[in-house]
């Protein structure tokens, strides 16, 4: 039997936020894919979700969903402090899972998660680590892995995904909420993409980590999407306060093998895109960028020459119906009878270590002083 013929019966926490609603439009385009039943607070957004999907289920309550006879599919996209008693039931019920990152608000609860499903053994886990098969991205892999580069000795890394000046506030500013705001945020598809091209994890980071927006509007229980529209929708006569998470973060790591430098992760308004490359790798051989901004591979040589030799769409963001190329097929994989640490795809090992990457900034931001970065055994 073809793979394609393997049904699939999602269930999503978290279904009309600012990712639920772009994973439930690629779901929908997936053959052998149903929308079985959605969770979500707001009723109104809720609904309207339901008739889109054709979902059967429509509920604010997420035990529910799991417990749903025709869900074999769980995707948790709710705030970082709702993953870890949805996955560890969702495991308990014997459903595969995919699950936004930060998997959780630490990395105890993150390898809590993944114990659960590594000892399932037959239960597919998908972490949607996607940045690392970007174009330019998947160019820089192949490049050093061809020896283009010669051994690498050194990474520089800038994510810098400016919001507006006048953003709204929304959970991720709250640390009751966020597991640690841009470092979790973003800080795990920087980090992954960069273990995932150069084959090795970070051994000790030293990081500095600040919230530099000065305010944010309150407009009181509004998603990200919501959130980013504010200043087009209105604020005048609402409440101006910082946000209490991390929005910007400098770290300097070392990896295994001795591979030194340096990430800057920012959601300040201030740090704009296209300015510089985003990802330098230094190499005995050579030098490489990846600018996906301008969607350019760029080597420089040991004789000062330099050379463009990928061009990729640029902006690099867009890597089309994710559910459709990787998600979905993954899944089908594991259900086939493969086991899931088989399957080319980001897992919840991956994720748990993007956590302890996360965990430790946030450590060494207090303590002023290196941290190591723990192990996923």
């Amino acid at each position: 039997m073809s793979n394609d013929n393997l049904s699939v019966g999602v269930g999503v926490l978290g279904a009309t936020g600012y990712i639920g609603e772009p994973y439930r439009a690629e779901m929908r385009e997936c053959d052998g894919v149903r929308m079985v039943a959605l969770c979500a607070r707001r009723k109104e957004p809720l609904e309207k979700a339901a008739e889109e999907d054709g979902a059967d289920l429509a509920t604010d309550d997420w035990r529910k969903v799991i417990e749903h006879p025709d869900v074999n599919y769980v995707v948790v996209g709710t705030p970082d402090a709702f993953h870890h008693e949805a996955v560890m039931a969702a495991a308990a019920a014997g459903k595969h899972l995919f699950c936004e990152k930060p998997l959780g608000m630490n990395a105890e609860e993150a390898r809590e998660m993944t114990d659960a499903y590594l000892n399932a053994k037959t239960l597919a886990h998908f972490v949607p680590l996607w940045t690392r098969w970007s174009p330019g991205f998947v160019a820089a892999k192949e490049l050093v892995q061809s020896g283009a580069i010669g051994e690498v000795k050194a990474v520089v890394y800038r994510w810098h995904n400016p919001r507006p000046l006048d953003m709204a506030l929304t959970w991720r500013d709250d640390p009751k909420l966020s597991s640690s705001g841009t470092i979790a945020d973003v800080g795990s598809h920087a980090y992954d993409t960069v273990r995932w091209i150069i084959g090795k994890d970070a051994v000790k980071v030293l990081a500095h980590a600040d919230t530099i927006t000065p305010a944010k509007y309150d407009l009181g229980n509004v998603n990200l999407t919501e959130a980013l529209e504010c200043g087009e929708t209105g604020t005048e006569g609402k409440e101006a306060r910082k946000g209490n998470t991390v929005d910007y973060a400098s770290i300097a790591w070392e990896f295994e093998g001795g591979i030194v430098g340096s990430i800057i992760l920012s959601h300040a308004p201030f740090l704009r895109r296209g300015l510089v490359p985003e990802l330098e790798l230094h190499g005995t051989e050579a030098s490489l960028t990846v600018d996906r901004f301008h969607g350019k591979v760029t080597i420089g040589r040991p004789d000062n020459s330099v050379e463009v030799i990928k061009e990729v769409s640029p902006g690099g963001f867009d890597i089309g119906n994710r559910f459709n190329k990787w998600v979905i097929p993954a899944l089908r994989e594991v259900m086939a009878g493969k086991s899931q640490l088989e399957v080319d795809a980001p897992n919840l090992i991956d994720g748990l270590k993007a956590q302890l990457f996360t965990d430790a900034s946030l450590e060494s931001s207090k303590l002023g002083e290196w941290v190591k970065v723990g192990t996923v055994n």
